[in-house]
C-alpha cells in the first residue's frame, strides 16, 4: 500500500495548487482527479468562457471599426465552431501546463475517481492509498431546480448548464438565462455580442444580487441598452420544449427560445464522502479559518466547503490548507475577497458595499470617478463606467471598492493590497500612479475620498 503525507482529493484550482504547495514544502503528495486536471475553472468554467468572451469581444469591435478609423471593407461574420476551437486549444495548453507543474513538482497524480474510506485512506481505480493529511477539494456541481418540464427539458438538451453551453454546436439564435448571477449574466455578454436574443428571467429583485447597487443598477442599463431583457422578481413556472412560463408582477408569460440556460447557483459536491461523518453546513462542509473539518486531519477547500465559490479563492484556501499542515503560519480571512463579472464593462468589487456599511452602522464616505473623465478610457473608446469607492469617515480606511469599466479585475487588486495593509486613501492619493493609465481612476477616486479628485 502506498503512503503519502497529504492526499488531495480534486485536481482543480484548490487542488492543484494545495498540492504544489505541499510539495514544494516537502510533503510526500498524491492527487487524485477523475477527469483533466484544472477543474470546472480550467475545463468547463473561468478560461472558457473568458475566451469566449474575448472572441464575442473583438467581434463587437470589428463591427464598430469606424470608430477607430479602420474600414472594414466587406460584411463582417463569425464562426462559431472556429471560436470553439480557439477555446479548447486555450484551455488544452493551461490544463498541460497543469500537469507539467505537478510533475516537476513531484506530486504523483492518480486519475479516476477516489472513493474515501476513512480520513486516511482512498481508494482509487482499485488500489488503495494511504495518508497522514487529506485534503477535500471536490467542487460542485450546478443546480437544476424541480420546475416542471426542466429537467425534460435538459434530456432533451434545450435546456443546458454552463458545461453543456460552452460546447453547443451551433451559437443559438435566442437563448433565455434561468438566474441573473454572474455565470448568466456573462454568458449573455457573449451571445448578446454575437447577436443572439437574450432573456434573462431572475427571481430576486436584480441581477447581480450581492453586488453593490450602484453598479447593479448601471449594469441593468448596460445590458437592456445592449438588447437583453431583463425580468427581474419573476419565477419561472414550467418549462415546455422550447418554452418558458414565468410570472412577473402577477402576469404569466411565456417566452421560446433554442436553448434555455439554467444558471441558479451550484451545489457542493460531498457525495462519497458520508463515512466521514463531517459537520456540515447546510449542503457544504464546516471549516474553521485554518481550513480544517470537523475531522482534524481532514480539510475542505474551494467550492465544497460553500463559503465562496471562485476560483482565487479556492487557490487561497489550497495555499492556507498547505501551509497549516506544514506547521506555517496561515489562516484564511474573507472580507478581503475580491470578485469580478467579466461582462463589458466588467465588473470587480471587494469589501463591503455602501447597503452593508450602512447596517452596520460605520461613519462613511463615497467618492465616484467617471471613466469619462480619464484620458486612458477615452482613447482607448471605452467610456462607460465608474469607479465607487467607500471609506471610514474619520481615518479614510478602504471599507469597499467597486469598479464598473473595462478591466476591472486588472484595476481592483491594488485596492487588495491597500486593505491588506489596512492603508487608506491617503495612501493611494499619495502613490503617483503613469500617466495615461485607467489605474488613474482610483487614484482620482482616492483624492475624492480625501478631499477632491483633481480631473473633475
Amino acid at each position: 500500500m502506498k503512503s503519502y503525507d497529504v492526499i488531495v482529493l480534486g485536481g482543480g484550482p484548490g487542488g492543484y495548487v494545495s498540492a504544489i504547495k505541499l510539495a514544494q514544502l516537502g510533503a510526500k503528495v498524491a492527487l487524485i482527479e477523475k477527469e483533466v486536471v484544472g477543474g470546472i475553472c480550467l475545463n468547463h468554467g473561468c478560461i472558457p468562457t473568458k475566451t469566449l468572451l474575448k472572441n464575442a469581444k473583438v467581434y463587437k469591435t470589428v463591427q464598430h471599426a469606424l470608430e477607430y478609423g479602420v474600414v472594414v471593407d466587406g460584411q463582417v461574420s463569425f464562426d462559431w465552431n472556429l471560436m470553439l476551437k480557439r477555446k479548447n486549444i486555450v484551455v488544452k495548453k493551461l490544463t498541460m501546463g497543469v500537469a507539467g507543474l505537478l510533475k516537476k513538482n513531484g506530486v504523483e497524480v492518480f486519475s479516476g475517481l477516489g472513493k474515501v474510506l476513512s480520513a486516511k485512506q482512498v481508494e482509487v481505480s482499485g488500489e488503495v492509498l494511504e495518508t497522514k493529511q487529506l485534503i477535500l477539494a471536490t467542487g460542485a456541481s450546478p443546480i437544476i431546480p424541480p420546475i416542471p418540464g426542466l429537467k425534460e427539458a435538459y434530456e432533451a438538451k434545450i435546456a443546458v448548464t454552463s458545461r453543456e453551453l460552452l460546447q453547443i454546436e451551433n451559437a443559438p439564435k435566442s437563448l433565455v438565462i434561468i438566474g441573473g448571477g454572474v455565470i448568466g449574466i456573462e454568458f449573455a455578454t457573449i451571445f448578446s455580442s454575437l447577436g443572439s436574443k437574450v432573456t434573462i428571467i431572475e427571481k430576486l429583485d436584480g441581477i447581480l444580487p450581492m453586488m453593490d447597487d450602484d453598479v447593479r443598477n448601471a449594469y441593468t442599463k448596460t445590458l437592456k441598452r445592449d438588447g437583453i431583457e431583463i425580468y427581474a422578481e419573476s419565477e419561472v413556472k414550467e418549462v415546455k420544449g422550447n418554452e418558458v412560463t414565468y410570472v412577473n408582477q402577477g402576469q404569466e408569460t411565456k417566452v421560446k427560445a433554442d436553448t434555455i440556460l439554467v444558471s441558479v447557483g451550484m451545489r457542493p459536491n460531498t457525495s462519497g464522502l458520508e463515512v466521514l461523518k463531517l459537520k456540515m453546513d447546510r449542503n457544504a462542509i464546516e471549516t474553521n479559518e485554518f481550513m480544517q473539518t470537523s475531522v482534524p486531519n481532514v480539510y475542505a477547500i474551494g467550492d465544497v466547503n460553500g463559503k465562496y465559490m471562485l476560483a482565487h479563492v479556492a487557490s487561497a484556501e489550497g495555499l492556507v490548507a498547505a501551509e497549516h499542515i506544514m506547521g506555517k503560519k496561515a489562516s484564511m480571512r474573507y472580507d478581503r475577497v475580491p470578485n469580478a463579472v467579466y461582462g463589458s464593462p466588467e465588473i470587480s468589487t471587494i469589501g463591503l458595499t455602501e447597503k452593508e456599511v450602512k447596517a452596520k452602522g460605520i461613519p462613511y464616505k463615497v467618492s465616484t470617478f467617471p471613466l469619462l473623465a480619464s484620458g486612458k478610457a477615452m482613447a482607448d473608446n471605452e467610456k462607460d463606467g465608474f469607479i465607487k469607492l467607500i471609506v471610514s469617515e474619520k481615518y479614510k480606511e478602504i471599507l469597499g471598492a467597486h469598479i464598473f469599466s473595462y478591466n476591472a479585475s486588472d484595476l481592483i487588486a491594488e485596492l487588495g493590497v491597500t486593505m491588506e495593509l489596512e492603508g487608506t486613501a491617503y495612501e493611494i492619493a499619495h502613490t503617483i500612479h503613469p500617466h495615461p493609465t485607467l489605474s488613474e481612476i482610483v487614484l482620482e477616486a482616492a483624492h475624492g475620498a480625501v478631499d477632491k479628485p483633481i480631473h473633475m
